[in-house]
């Protein structure tokens, strides 16, 4: 299969469920610790877990770790990748 379509489908698939579209919502701004997102979001420790592995396995989300907190931020490869992403999808042939 196409590398650049699997890329694309793990764009779709990060953006597929609500939950995710509020936690790119939050980090729109900037950096939050997962404590943060853990505090406004409806989750467990577990399902941030899961989502965030799903946002970052795409490459819209990176992760850093200090201490015993892990901090998410949206990549700039992130952002050009949601933009490039859309424009492709829906520029005519």
């Amino acid at each position: 299969m196409n590398r650049d379509l699997v890329k694309t489908a793990k764009i779709f698939k990060a953006f597929s469920v609500a939950i995710r579209l509020e936690i790119l919502d939050l980090l729109k701004n900037g950096e939050e610790c997962a404590c943060v997102l853990l505090e406004k979001l409806d989750l467990t420790q577990s399902g941030l877990s899961y989502h965030m592995k799903i946002l970052t396995e795409s490459g819209i989300v990176i992760a850093r770790e200090e201490g015993k907190w892990v901090y998410y931020t949206i990549s700039d490869q992130g952002r050009q990748k949601i933009i490039q992403m859309f424009l492709s999808s829906t520029a005519r042939n």
